[in-house]
């Protein structure tokens, strides 16, 4: 182990260098989960001819300091990257590569640090691009239980409990009930100074609106079950660079070790693989230019161009009930139940398809039209697509949320996006279409009031009104079978 001084500390960095002379190119990955998790990563790297050099960031596990989310990583990068520069096993090429947070601060360094210490290329896995993406959907709507999960297990402390939030929620099933949101932490029982902060920012999009001037090739790569696949593409399509490359995969925030049930086999990748044979490509100045990539079509084992997407086309759903339905926050739509209920007052709106004569491809965003009306003047509205194929098992395809602030028993209409599809769809499929004021516990509820849903202390019951004539919904289709693709040769390209 390293001790690599910075301005303020001395941040523990392990490296590993390739057998033979030097001097070598670098990859540098910057962590917040512990460098002694990536030396298999490593030894990979060094095994291709790659000096891999793994980082604590400040104030977690090795790195002394204070650990501020999101706060020094462009400082602490810039200074390691000068370090690595310096050494005699370097060549003065640097790959800056990571995932999550991780791929947070190999990207602010192409983006803000100094031109002697940005990297040659970038390696951005399931980007979590800041505070304010990762806590609120595009729409504003807070991410509850996974920012829970995440400031449970890694905030404000040096090590990680990754296991916290499942121990406090077997223990107390009702702990995100309790209001107000921002005192999770003393519920917890540990203090959390950073949570409440976290949803002051509410300005998304400040990393990727500064992509249009990158320097280096981006190779980004997400999937489509991630929290963050709107924000890897977007990031894609932004870049600035000579050239950027996209893989989207039908997999989760771990990528081709959570697979999701539309995988096959053609979408097992070896990822360390295929970012080895890109850094090299990259180094040489041998991608060509432009954006290119591939993204898996789930359900149909094969790969698509990454700029496959469908024309728009308009369905209608029929009404089954709830067109005037209640959305209570003491009693709200579960974002982990499929069930819709069939007794008591309908608590969402439940429209179906009839079934598709053929399969359908749906490549592309989703998005469902409608008129409504809540009686309260805040109202947060959800839409949650789930797929019934004709074998009785229901699956969620997507969701989207959207929130409304208007005159109380306005009808008003509006567009709920529901992200992107990349998904075959078996003949005879059917799609339910639930439109509902809450999505909880993976979103924080609505209380009604007017007040931040972070700091609300009380909850209200919103009555709604869906005019059923008014629902679209708008699926991405592909007009004809799709060509597949070899995802090597659209990210090697």
């Amino acid at each position: 182990m390293t001790a690599l001084s910075t301005a303020v500390v001395q941040l523990a960095t392990d490296v590993q260098l390739p057998t033979g002379d030097g001097p070598f190119p670098a990859v540098l990955l910057r962590t917040p989960y512990d460098r002694t998790r990536h030396g298999a990563e490593a030894r990979g790297w060094a095994r291709h001819g790659f000096a891999a050099v793994v980082q604590d960031v400040r104030g977690r596990f090795s790195s002394p300091g204070k650990w501020h989310p999101y706060a020094h990583e462009t400082a602490d990068g810039a200074a390691t990257v000068r370090w690595i520069r310096r050494q005699p096993w370097s060549d003065g090429r640097l790959v800056a590569a990571g995932a999550s947070y991780a791929a947070h601060c190999a990207l602010v360094l192409a983006l803000d640090a100094p031109g002697d210490a940005r990297p040659d290329a970038v390696i951005a896995a399931v980007p979590a691009l800041g505070p304010a993406e990762t806590a609120r959907e595009t729409s504003g709507v807070e991410r509850l239980l996974s920012r829970a999960g995440w400031w449970a297990a890694h905030g404000d402390r040096r090590d990680s409990d990754e296991s916290a939030l499942d121990r406090a929620l077997a223990e107390d099933p009702g702990l995100l009930d309790h209001l107000p949101l921002t005192a999770l932490p003393e519920r917890l029982g540990r203090a959390l100074p950073s949570w409440a902060g976290l949803w002051r920012g509410a300005d998304r999009g400040h990393l990727v609106a500064r992509t249009a001037h990158a320097g280096p090739p981006l190779l980004t790569v997400g999937g489509h079950h991630d929290h963050f696949t709107d924000d890897t593409v977007a990031l894609w399509r932004a870049w600035g660079g000579p050239s950027a490359r996209l893989l989207l995969g039908p997999w989760g925030h771990q990528l081709t070790s959570v697979p999701g049930p539309d995988a096959g086999p053609a979408h097992r990748l070896n990822l360390g693989e295929l970012y080895v044979r890109w850094a090299r490509r990259a180094l040489t100045g041998d991608l060509a230019p432009g954006l290119h990539g591939a993204l898996a079509l789930g359900d149909a084992d094969l790969w698509l161009p990454a700029h496959a997407e469908g024309e728009p086309r308009a369905h209608r759903a029929r009404p089954l009930h709830g067109s005037a339905f209640t959305a209570d926050p003491a009693r709200p739509v579960r974002s982990d139940d499929l069930t819709v209920p069939t007794d008591g007052p309908p608590d969402r709106c439940l429209l179906v398809t009839p079934p598709s004569p053929r399969p359908l491809d749906l490549v592309g965003p989703v998005s469902v039209r409608l008129r409504a009306t809540a009686h309260t003047p805040s109202a947060d509205w959800v839409a949650r697509l789930v797929a019934l194929p004709p074998d009785g098992t229901a699956e969620r395809l997507a969701v989207g949320t959207v929130r409304r602030t208007e005159p109380s028993g306005r009808k008003t209409q509006f567009t709920i996006g529901l992200g992107r599809l990349a998904r075959r769809l078996r003949a005879g499929t059917r799609l339910r279409l639930e439109i509902a004021g809450h999505h909880f516990p993976a979103h924080a509820r609505n209380p009604h009031t007017g007040e931040d849903p972070m700091t609300a202390a009380q909850l209200l019951a919103s009555r709604r009104e869906v005019d059923p004539d008014g629902v679209v919904l708008d699926l991405p289709v592909l007009a004809s079978r799709p060509a597949p693709t070899d995802p090597a040769e659209e990210i090697l390209r």
